[in-house]
């Protein structure tokens, strides 16, 4: 069927052209990726982590108070970080006081700076990364990282601009619906079948694979 009868849904369901574009994500520029330090893309990581089966709304209203904890979250230092601060923070009224989660931080602040030793920056990392192969950055990052499986790195990937889907419910559905997974979804079979699906998407119409997953999210009635 293709991707033009979806678009036709999601233009019907939010009230035409201009409707639907107010709810279409930015895209970062390779440059605006690379232009982002790595301790942005540290608090991201862990914003969406804390986000993570949690009320979103309580843990952005309290994000000042989780810069001021993790002191801005500099990789090189959380990297290294002592026992003792960490358990310092599981008390810390300024954050969600998860133990689990707050140990996430170093984990995912050596990740942050291996691929900046590799690659001159995380952004620099993201920005060559393609968005034909989400999968494998996907891959890369609940390997290398901590509590980055499910849609967590998709959200995390998203809200720092990177041109990616987030196989939402919606979007998972739709996929389904067009015949396009088959597997169980969050599993490695079920994200390499949407890759293709928006490999597809992207060849037949030429939009940023964010914008293709937030149309396909809103063409389908639930």
């Amino acid at each position: 069927m293709g991707f033009a009868a979806i678009h036709e849904r999601a233009l019907a369901r939010k009230g035409g052209p201009e409707s639907l574009s107010s709810l279409l994500p930015h895209v970062a520029t390779p440059l605006e990726l690379i232009e982002l330090a790595d301790d942005r893309y540290l608090a991201e990581i862990t914003r969406c982590v804390f986000r993570a089966g949690f009320v979103w709304k309580v843990i952005d209203n309290k994000w000042s108070g989780f810069e001021a904890a993790f002191d801005g979250f500099v990789p090189r230092y959380w990297q290294q970080v002592s026992p003792e601060v960490l358990e310092n923070l599981a008390s810390d009224t300024r954050i969600i006081r998860n133990f689990q989660k707050i140990r996430t931080v170093p984990e995912n602040a050596r990740m942050v700076v291996d691929a900046a030793q590799e690659y001159g920056s995380f952004g620099h990392m993201l920005a060559q990364w393609p968005s034909t192969d989400q999968a494998g950055l996907l891959l890369w990052l609940k390997r290398h990282g901590s509590r980055l499986g499910g849609n967590t790195a998709q959200y995390f990937l998203r809200l720092v601009g990177w041109d990616g889907f987030i196989l939402t419910s919606d979007v998972v559905a739709v996929l389904r619906l067009e015949g396009l997974m088959d597997a169980t979804p969050g599993s490695k079979k079920a994200l390499l079948q949407a890759q293709a699906a928006f490999n597809e998407w992207h060849r037949e119409t030429g939009l940023p694979y964010s914008h293709l997953s937030k149309i396909a999210s809103c063409s389908i009635e639930r």
